[in-house]
């Protein structure tokens, strides 16, 4: 009998260890979002304990093509992630949009008189913005383009500032609070948006490309070992508007996993859609 119970609890053990996964993402507001929601599905429906692994874009991409993680939901596709799914794509499975019309380009508050990125060379104009673009984590798709930009139109004195998402919002926030001229790596969807009245200096050269999707990225072989998960993370898919809500909720104090879970129990016709087949 004991030694019946002992295996009993050691299959049981070894089933609980089998439910786990790796999700990683990178720290942008979107990703926050988005991560813990798929974590929350995971957890409450599908009985998964997660592990989140929040890295920049290069790991976020090597992670899951070398198998040391196991999905993502943050692949800005086709543009801004183009050089890692060059590098990647043929160790990695795409399971396609999970989220339609994202944007990123430079932004500026409402209030400023430009237009254009090539306003930027203005020498007034330069001057006003302390000669720099406040950017994000180094090695992000969007701070690329940015650096291509500079280049390209050419911005000889302007310099891209390295920081992170956060930091680059609450600089945002500053500067607009005191009605500041500044210029930002800027997407779409992101709370500030909401926030704030912004928009996208026109880019006629096309460095920042047109609208883009965010696709979801998984290991090769999460379709045999984690079928569960594989099912809901392909059947992933929801709207700007639900992302945003998200993100209000978090930027306005709420943890990322209570946001999520919030959102999770206020949509169960669009979980139940996810995890059909899954649970």
């Amino acid at each position: 009998m004991m030694l019946v119970i002992a295996l009993l609890a050691a299959c049981s053990s070894g089933k609980k260890e089998e439910k786990s996964i790796k999700l990683a993402y990178v720290a942008w507001d979107s990703e926050i979002a988005s991560t813990n929601v798929v974590k929350e599905v995971l957890e409450s429906r599908l009985g998964y304990a997660v592990e989140m692994m929040q890295v920049d874009a290069g790991p976020m991409w090597a992670g899951i093509a070398d198998g040391s993680a196991d999905a993502m939901v943050a692949a800005w596709l086709p543009g801004t992630h183009a050089s890692y799914w060059e590098k990647y794509q043929k160790d990695v499975v795409d399971l396609g949009t999970n989220l339609d019309g994202t944007k990123i380009g430079l932004t500026v508050p409402a209030y400023m008189d430009i237009q254009s990125i090539e306003d930027l060379n203005k020498p007034e104009v330069a001057k006003s913005i302390n000669n720099r673009i406040v950017g994000i984590e180094p090695g992000a798709g969007i701070m690329m383009a940015a650096e291509k930009a500079i280049k390209e139109y050419p911005l000889k004195d302007i310099a891209l500032l390295e920081s992170s998402s956060a930091a680059m919002a609450q600089e945002l926030q500053k500067a607009y609070d005191n009605k500041q001229p500044i210029v930002v790596t800027g997407w779409t969807p992101h709370w500030m948006f909401a926030k704030m009245d912004l928009k996208y200096l026109d880019d006629p050269k096309g460095v920042f490309g047109g609208d883009e999707q965010i696709h979801t990225i998984v290991r090769k072989g999460l379709d045999k070992d984690k079928k569960d998960a594989y099912t809901f993370l392909d059947q992933f898919e929801w709207t700007s508007d639900d992302m945003a809500n998200v993100m209000v909720e978090i930027q306005g104090g709420k943890s990322p996993e209570d946001a999520a879970k919030a959102w999770v129990e206020a949509n169960k016709d669009k979980v139940d859609a996810w995890v059909n087949g899954a649970e």
